[in-house]
Order: structure tokens, then C-alpha cells, then sequence
């Protein structure tokens, strides 16, 4: 099989694994952009002796690490937009890779370089620095009852307040408005075949709110086409995904206000 059909793919969930570690759409299509020119200028850099998924995501990760490859391929911009204190470190790297993207802890150790004991002590350091990020006003966009049902207990046992539950479009504008959200979770299809992306979008212009989509057809918001969303979460989902995402979403929103307070200072 060509190289090119093996790793095509695990390249739309690369691209998320990518966006949640910048935060942002921009930097992290940029980095799986660098992975790829990487393979086209030497295919034999891809592993042959290992899960073709885990052989893309470690050259994603020594790309990553590489300062020197960063200049060179036109990403110090990006890079340099990011305070040292955003700058992911290797625990949040270990998290997303095995509760977002669904490694072993063997297999992120793999890919990070890193010992299995290593690992586990990254996911406690991440566990730690998530129990930190600050409590926050939620809103649900969600017209399974049963979903909205747990995703209000699980971001309520994580110190957040839900302020609503919205089925469409109408509504979830409408909550926003009155509530002011510091964090939305949003499915796709709504109750009354309204889109809930729409909603988001009418949102936005009005509210800076991180927003986690929530989806059974993740590769449908990941073809390439502009605005995509840089938070993802795949149904059925796991409860350690979405907390995995709700702190990485809260991580980079924070900071990102607080480099646009120290920017208008």
C-alpha cells in the first residue's frame, strides 16, 4: 500500500490532535502540513515496524519538538505568538494522546520518546494542572436529553456551573445572550433540524467563548474548508475526552484573553 493511502486516514484526527495542542486551527494545520512535507521529501522516515497511526503521530511529535524545523518551515510566527507559559508541555501532550486520541500508554510513549512510567507520571502532572484551571458558566447545546443530561453532571463535577440546555438554534442563541457563557458545548444537529454550528457562528460575533463541537460524524467538520473547529469531540464519547477537551479548550481561552489584556496594556 502507498504510503500516501496509509497514513490519509489518521490525517483529519492528526489535524485535531494538533489544533487542541496550539489551540489554535492555523498552528496546528500548519504543523501536520510540516509532517507531511517532511514525508514527501523522505518517505523512509516513516516507521515501518509500528501501527501506522502511532508512526505518523511520533514524526508529528519530533517535528513539534524541533525548534530548528519550526524556523525553517515558517512556523516561528505562530510559535512566538504563544507565551512560554502557553507552550504545551509534555504532560498535556501525554494527556491529549491518551484521552482524546485514544493511545495506550505504551503507545504515547512511543510516539513522546518517553517510558511507560514516564507516561503515567506526565498524565498525573496533567491531571494536577487540569484540577487548577479556574471555575467557569456553561452552556449546552444538545437536544438528546440523555447526552445533555450527562454532559451537565460531567462539567458540573468538574467545578463548572451549567447556566442552560438549549434543543435549537433559537434557544441557544437566546441563552447566550442572557448568560454570557465562559465555555459552550455544542452538538451538530439540533431538534428542529437547525444546525448547531449556525447558532455558534451567530454567537461569536458577540461573545468570545472557547467552543467544544460535539459530533457522531467528525470528518464532515474536518475536510479542509474554513472556519473548522478546533475543539472536537467524537460521539460516542468518553467521559475522560470531554475533560480532557473542556480543560484544553479553558487552557487556551484564558490565555488568549490574557495576552489580548496585556496587548491593549
Amino acid at each position: 500500500m502507498a504510503l500516501a493511502d496509509t497514513i490519509a486516514p489518521h490525517l483529519p484526527f492528526l489535524r485535531r490532535y494538533a489544533r487542541a495542542l496550539t489551540g489554535r486551527q492555523d498552528s496546528g494545520d500548519a504543523y501536520v502540513a510540516a509532517v507531511l512535507k517532511a514525508l514527501i521529501a523522505d518517505p523512509t522516515i516513516f516507521p515501518t515496524d509500528a501501527d501506522p497511526r502511532v508512526g505518523l503521530y511520533g514524526i508529528f511529535s519530533r517535528i513539534w519538538s524541533s525548534v530548528a524545523l519550526n524556523v525553517e518551515t515558517g512556523l516561528e510566527a505562530a510559535q512566538s505568538e504563544r507565551t512560554i507559559e502557553a507552550l504545551t508541555p509534555r504532560s498535556r501532550q501525554v494527556f491529549l494522546l491518551v484521552s482524546v486520541e485514544g493511545f495506550t500508554p505504551a503507545e504515547a510513549g512511543r510516539i513522546l520518546g518517553l517510558s511507560e512510567s514516564e507516561v503515567t507520571q506526565a498524565i498525573d502532572d496533567a491531571g494536577r494542572e487540569i484540577a487548577e484551571q479556574v471555575a467557569t458558566d456553561v452552556l449546552i447545546i444538545e437536544d438528546e436529553p440523555i447526552i445533555a443530561m450527562d454532559l451537565a453532571k460531567l462539567v458540573e463535577g468538574l467545578g463548572h456551573r451549567v447556566v442552560g440546555t438549549a434543543r435549537t438554534h433559537a434557544e441557544a442563541v437566546a441563552l447566550a445572550e442572557k448568560h454570557r457563557p465562559g465555555l459552550v458545548l455544542a452538538d451538530i444537529q439540533l431538534a428542529d433540524g437547525s444546525s448547531g454550528l449556525e447558532a455558534v457562528q451567530e454567537m461569536l460575533p458577540n461573545l468570545e467563548v472557547p467552543v467544544i463541537f460535539i459530533t457522531a460524524y467528525p470528518e464532515r467538520l474536518l475536510s479542509g474548508e474554513r472556519p473548522e473547529p478546533v475543539f472536537l469531540v467524537t460521539k460516542p464519547f468518553q467521559t475522560s475526552t470531554v475533560k480532557a477537551i473542556v480543560s484544553q479548550a479553558l487552557f487556551f481561552g484564558a490565555r488568549a484573553r490574557a495576552g489580548d489584556v496585556r496587548a491593549r496594556g
